[in-house]
């Protein structure tokens, strides 16, 4: 079939084959069926031209079902009506939830039964199926590459960068969930699969090597070679040598980490035990991208936190700010920008505009009496990951020698609590409001108030506007056409490369491990994250010793990368999964000492607030065994071939 392509780029004339759902219907087609243009590897345009599609097939998390879900840590809970969401299905152990056909196709953005790599429409867009498609994709453009005759050397390394990185990034997703799969790394015969099945590490080796080569062939910025000068500009989604990079240093961190250095386990004993040998190749491969940004080579940088807002609870910009921290998480008033801004290192590209306000963007707040307009499923943030926010001096709310005052438990928090979080008296709702829903315009979060409801309100205590603002409800309307909002989750950012090697070098050598290629020291690293937010450095007695440092390193990662679908794969390579606390979900009670007045009292700031009784309440415990480290493989898929097996106790 003959198709003229939109690309993101120039554009250029290929022939798709359409989707298929098992891995098997992708890896045994004839290359000929899938490619039949003779031009179409000849010159870099046309080239281009096929590349495009393996960039349209990345998976929006966000957008990939009118209600999405994608945080299946402890970090999140939904409210009951929302219960065959894949958050919920987790919850009870059922890991097979994640295939089509085994729950409803919105349960996860990891599989559909009518993926398409071709399609515009953001619902035929999943991890499971695309990757097999891409990956065979990349090979036969790898394949190819000699007869790529009218190109000059820089296009020709551009198209290879390209196909390099993304074979190795398709297989990497995957074994975050699945495990070791065997690695595609040619073309196969109409026999189909018979590679056998790769340990992780087996397999993130291949990856790396791969990965290598996008290094050595991708620009830092498309804008400054010959090609991308005819878009500059625009070039912000393609990937880079800072991308490559990036995944290079977290395909070694992940091969280094306790569940693959010691395999699936409970008890928690090895969750500090990592492979040096991995570890210090992530370092090295973070530590020459950090130097590379932080020497102004790159177009990267963190966005803006500290005398960013006028106004952290609207998260409303001070004058002058052009790049901040709601920049990374959504959009508006930008014509559909997608966001990520200067610190996004590799997102996929946006499936359209004026999507996220038809449901994604109204699922993160209170449904009753329809404040949040339309379907009735809210993403809450649970009490014991609100937790991990600690205080702006830099302790922990735990800690017998911190700041944290039960009393007052909103005053002194970290920064990015009052940016992240809603909390009991928030001003939810800025515009002209019914008398009768007047007493809806403060959120009251304690314990019996207005909106802690199982089914429509709050089951935790919390609601969170990080990746979608509060005033997206019936009277501030920024859910309308004409707020321009636009959300959207990167794959990878600049803080994340910060926090990947603060740990990578943990493991090596505590708070003051470095690479030998960047001058910072794990504990710098973090500190570079403590000073864009304005709050204290790591404090001695957290760096002291190796363990509580590197709890301490994950704990930052937990709230910097809070609810951008993370939180789940870090509790698996750390070993944590199934262990207490890690493994249970709470909600915070509390009663008020002030009356209504106080809350409404525009002169009284809700952080604040005194309240008494302060104590958290289970909800429910996730019961966990060793076989919850990887999802299960489709039944379908282990008849392949001998050597295709089922992962462990599924």
């Amino acid at each position: 079939m003959r198709k003229l392509y939109k690309t993101l780029l120039c554009g250029g004339l290929l022939s798709v084959t359409l989707g298929l759902s098992s891995c098997e219907d992708y890896l045994e087609k004839d290359p000929d069926s899938t490619v039949l243009e003779e031009d179409v590897y000849k010159n870099f345009m046309n080239f281009q031209g096929f590349v495009e599609e393996i960039y349209n097939c990345i998976p929006d998390k966000v957008h990939c079902y009118w209600t999405t879900s994608f945080n299946w840590g402890e970090d999140e809970i939904m409210n009951t009506q929302a219960d065959w969401h894949l958050v919920h299905q987790i919850d009870l152990g059922n890991f097979w939830a994640w295939q089509a056909g085994k729950m409803s196709e919105a349960a996860s953005w990891l599989d559909s039964s009518d993926a398409d790599p071709t399609a515009t429409d953001r619902f035929k867009h999943r991890l499971w199926p695309h990757a097999w498609y891409c990956i065979r994709k990349a090979n036969i453009g790898l394949a190819n590459l000699d007869r790529m005759t009218d190109a000059t050397q820089e296009e020709k390394d551009l198209i290879a960068g390209q196909l390099y990185f993304f074979r190795a990034w398709w297989h990497f997703e995957v074994m975050q969930y699945l495990g070791g799969m065997p690695y595609i790394d040619q073309v196969l015969d109409p026999d189909g699969l018979t590679l056998p099945r790769l340990s992780f590490r087996e397999a993130a080796d291949k990856a790396a090597e791969d990965f290598k080569k996008a290094v050595d062939l991708l620009p830092i910025d498309w804008d400054d070679t010959t090609v991308g000068k005819q878009t500059s500009g625009q070039n912000a989604l393609r990937v880079t040598k800072i991308a490559a990079l990036g995944y290079l240093g977290k395909t070694y961190l992940w091969a280094g980490s306790p569940l693959m250095e010691h395999g699936a386990q409970t008890g928690g004993a090895n969750t500090y035990n990592y492979n040096n040998e991995y570890c210090q190749k992530a370092a090295q491969a973070f530590g020459e991208l950090l130097s590379l940004v932080e020497s102004g080579q790159t177009q990267y940088e963190l966005v803006q936190f500290k005398d960013a807002y006028s106004d952290i609870y609207n998260h409303t910009k001070a004058a002058g700010v052009s790049n901040c921290y709601s920049d990374l998480f959504y959009t508006t008033g930008q014509n559909w920008m997608v966001p990520g801004s200067v610190e996004a290192i590799f997102r996929g590209p946006s499936m359209g505009i004026n999507i996220s306000p038809y449901q994604a963007a109204k699922t993160w707040g209170p449904k009753i009496n329809n404040l949040v307009p339309d379907d009735k499923y809210i993403h809450q943030p649970t009490a014991n990951y609100v937790n991990l926010y600690g205080m702006e001096d830099g302790s922990r709310l735990n800690d017998a020698q911190g700041s944290f005052d039960k009393t007052h438990p909103f005053k002194g928090r970290d920064p990015r609590f009052y940016h992240d979080i809603v909390f009991d008296g928030f001003k939810y709702v800025n515009g002209q409001m019914s008398e009768d829903m007047e007493e809806y315009r403060y959120s009251e979060l304690f314990t019996g108030g207005n909106v802690r409801d199982e089914q429509l309100g709050s089951r935790t205590g919390y609601f969170t506007q990080k990746l979608a603002p509060h005033t997206v409800n019936n009277y501030d309307k920024v859910q309308d056409y004409g707020g321009n909002l636009q959300m959207g989750l990167c794959y990878m950012r600049l803080a994340d490369v910060y926090l990947m090697y603060a740990e990578a070098c943990a493991a090596i050598g505590g708070a003051n491990g470095k690479a030998s290629n960047f001058s910072k020291t794990a504990r710098e690293a973090i500190n570079v994250l403590r000073d864009r937010v304005g709050m204290a450095h790591v404090l001695d007695r957290y760096a002291s010793d190796s363990h509580t440092f590197m709890d301490e390193v994950r704990r930052e990662r937990a709230v910097e990368l809070a609810f951008e679908g993370f939180r789940f794969c870090d509790l698996q390579r750390w070993l944590l999964l199934t262990e207490y606390p890690y493994n249970i979900k709470t909600s915070q009670e509390f009663t008020r000492v002030h009356d209504d007045a106080w809350y409404r009292d525009a002169n009284n700031d809700p952080r604040d607030a005194e309240v008494a009784n302060w104590r958290e309440e289970e909800i429910l415990t996730r019961n966990f065994t060793a076989k919850h480290y990887w999802f299960p493989l489709k039944v379908e898929d282990t008849y392949l071939y001998e050597g295709f097996d089922q992962n462990p106790g599924w």
